[in-house]
C-alpha cells in the first residue's frame, strides 16, 4: 500500500463519472486527504465520497468557462502541500491523458514536493463499455489513437490528418464537439472513407448518457444536433461498426434535417 504523508500530492484519476469505476486506491487517497482540488468534470457521485471534514476546492476548467487558470491551480496545490496538507488533485478520467498533469507535476517537483499519479479510467474506455464494443479488433483495428480536438480560441486545429486517417486504427477524439465538422472534413480529405463508422458518447458511464452511432460524413451535423454541453467523446473507426448498432440501438431516427443517425438511449440497470 502506498504511503500518503502530510505534504504529499497525489494526482488522482476520478474516471468518467460513475463512482463504481474508481480504483480502490483512488478511493483510499480521497478518504485520506485533508484537501481535494477537483475539476468540473469530476462526477457528483465521486465528490460524494469525499469525507465531510476534507476541505474541497473547485478549480474546474470547462470549455469557455475557466474558474482558475493553470498557474493559479499549480500555486494552490504547492501552497497546500508546503503548509502540510495531504493534497489530492482530483481529475476527470485519467490524469495522464489531456489533463494538464505535467504542469502540476513540474510545479510540485520544483518545490521539492513528493508528487505521484493514481491512474483512472479514461473516457474512451468508458464510452466503449457503454457501446458494448471493443476499441481494437484483430485484423481490422490494430491501433488506438487518442487526440484532443481542443485548441486555443481562433487557432487552427493543427494535426497530422494523413496519419490519423488510418483505416487500421480507432481514433478517440476528446473535447471534440466544437471541432466535429473540421475533424470530419479533414479526415475525409486525408482519405478516410465517408462511411467510416462514428460513435458519439455523452456522459459516458452515467445513466443519463447519450450514445449515437453515425458515419464520418455526418459527424458534424450529428454532433451539432444531438450533443449538449455535457462531456462527450467521439470514436471513429471500423471497430465501431455493426456490433455497436446491433447491440443496443433501435431503428434510426432523424436528429436534424438531413442527418440520419442511430439515437441510442441508456439501458436501465
Amino acid at each position: 500500500m502506498t504511503q500518503f504523508d502530510f505534504g504529499d500530492v497525489w494526482l488522482v484519476g476520478a474516471g468518467p463519472g460513475d463512482p463504481d469505476l474508481l480504483t480502490r486506491k483512488a478511493e483510499r487517497l480521497i478518504r485520506e486527504a485533508t484537501v481535494v482540488f477537483y475539476d468540473a468534470l469530476v462526477g457528483e457521485g465521486v465528490l460524494a465520497l469525499i469525507p465531510p471534514h476534507v476541505r474541497m476546492e473547485a478549480v474546474g476548467k470547462r470549455s469557455g468557462r475557466h474558474s482558475k487558470d493553470q498557474a493559479s491551480i499549480d500555486r494552490l496545490i504547492v501552497e497546500a502541500a508546503l503548509s502540510g496538507d495531504k493534497v489530492v488533485r482530483l481529475k476527470g478520467g485519467d490524469p495522464a491523458i489531456f489533463a494538464r498533469a505535467n504542469e502540476e507535476l513540474q510545479a510540485c517537483r520544483a518545490e521539492g514536493i513528493r508528487v505521484s499519479i493514481c491512474p483512472g479510467i479514461t473516457a474512451a474506455s468508458a464510452a466503449a463499455a457503454d457501446l458494448g464494443v471493443s476499441l481494437t479488433l484483430r485484423g481490422l483495428a490494430r491501433k488506438l489513437v487518442f487526440i484532443t480536438a481542443h485548441s486555443k480560441n481562433g487557432a487552427t486545429l493543427d494535426l497530422d490528418w494523413k496519419s490519423l486517417a488510418d483505416q487500421d486504427a480507432t481514433l478517440a477524439v476528446y473535447m471534440g464537439k466544437a471541432a466535429a465538422p473540421t475533424v470530419s472534413r479533414k479526415l475525409i480529405e486525408a482519405g478516410l472513407p465517408v462511411d467510416t463508422p462514428v460513435a458519439l458518447v455523452e456522459n459516458a458511464s452515467l445513466g443519463n448518457g447519450t450514445r449515437i452511432v453515425t458515419r464520418l460524413d455526418l459527424l458534424g451535423l450529428t454532433a451539432n444536433a444531438a450533443l449538449t454541453d455535457k462531456p462527450a467523446i467521439i470514436l471513429i473507426g471500423h471497430a465501431l461498426g455493426e456490433s455497436a448498432t446491433s447491440s443496443f440501438c433501435g431503428p434510426p431516427q432523424r436528429l436534424a434535417e438531413g442527418t440520419p443517425a442511430f439515437r441510442c438511449f441508456p439501458e436501465h440497470r
